[in-house]
């Protein structure tokens, strides 16, 4: 089944989630490659099966393997990495801050895709999982490497109607 086939099993009381979902399956601001691999960086970041599946299915024949395996994988080191930080940001005891995080992050060195793409799938999921601490290190880098702040919106857009429409999709 297509993201689109999965939207319109939303109810009317959450149409806007399937009209906003098909403003971010036409969009041309961040291109193809970039937009797939938000979408499925953030499904997987969801942690909800059926709208993973539906990425999935989406995503087939859209993106190479490297990518949609790097967009899996900043998923699944986001899942980790916004607890543990936004621990850290969270406590009282600002010692944390300065220990060692002692979590193994190889995937962040070595994803397979662009530096670019990694970094906005790894902020996405950072949004959708609420670690201040990650999306301003995202942030930082991608501002670095010249991302511009439309293209960090639009990733944002995405983990937020992806994660409305998982929730929305879990309550039927």
């Amino acid at each position: 089944m297509s993201l689109k086939e999965f939207a319109e099993t939303i109810p009317d009381y959450a149409k806007d989630l399937r009209l906003n979902l098909s403003s971010i399956l036409s969009d041309q601001l961040i291109g193809e490659t970039r937009k797939y691999g938000l979408i499925l960086a953030c499904a997987h970041g969801s942690a909800y099966k059926p709208l993973v599946d539906a990425a999935e299915a989406e995503i087939a024949g859209k993106i190479d393997e490297p990518t949609a395996n790097a967009a899996r994988g900043a998923a699944a080191i986001m899942a980790m990495n916004n607890v543990y930080y936004r621990f850290v940001h969270l406590a009282s005891n600002e010692e944390y801050g300065t220990m060692p995080a002692k979590l193994r992050m190889n995937i962040i060195g070595s994803h397979g895709t662009d530096k670019d793409d990694f970094e906005l799938y790894s902020l996405a999921v950072s949004a959708m999982n609420g670690c201040g601490m990650c999306i301003d290190s995202h942030e930082k880098l991608l501002f670095q490497h010249g991302v511009k702040p439309d293209a960090i919106q639009a990733a944002a857009r995405v983990a937020a109607v992806m994660k409305a429409i998982a929730t929305v999709h879990a309550t039927l």
